[in-house]
């Protein structure tokens, strides 16, 4: 028979048992744990270096854009200038003071805004020079109107003589 002694030591190894199998499967339970958080931290560090090279592209990119931008604003004035150029050459009734601007539109609404100051200025001279008009030649001749004179200046208007 087992005494009491042998019965509570028996328990004891019984649950010195259950307590190492829980033990085991919490330990199991930890490590599968761990391994799936290293898991995560290694997908995430592969996200972050991914990002981190798409990060270096995207500022190589910017350094990129700004150069050109750089280069394209330098160009910008020179560029607007050849184009007033050709502008004052395609329009030589125009003045070339009245063509400004430091863009191709602000050129062309001066350009706009001369040609109409031209016309206006055109306009108002055809208008003056209509008024002060001057036929060309002699002015026709018509007969004397001797009515108003009396017979003797008359006869001396014909004989060619002045009359006194």
């Amino acid at each position: 028979m087992v005494t009491e002694k042998e019965q509570g030591k028996n328990n004891e190894v019984e649950a010195d048992g259950d307590e190492n199998e829980n033990l085991e499967q919490g330990n199991e339970s930890l490590t599968r744990e761990l391994e799936s958080r290293d898991a995560t931290i290694i997908r995430l560090e592969q996200a972050l270096a991914t990002k981190d090279s798409e990060i270096t592209a995207l500022k190589q990119s910017l350094d990129d854009a700004e150069q050109t931008l750089d280069e394209l604003g330098k160009a910008l004035p020179q560029a607007v200038a050849a184009y007033k150029e050709l502008v004052v050459q395609a329009n030589p009734g125009i003045l070339t003071e009245l063509i400004t601007g430091d863009s191709i539109e602000k050129v062309n609404e001066s350009l706009k805004n001369a040609r109409a100051l031209m016309e206006r200025v055109r306009q108002e001279m055809e208008a003056e020079a209509a008024k002060t008009r001057v036929p060309a030649g002699a002015p026709q001749r018509a007969p004397l109107d001797l009515s108003s004179l009396s017979a003797r200046e008359k006869i001396q208007y014909a004989i060619g003589g002045s009359s006194s």
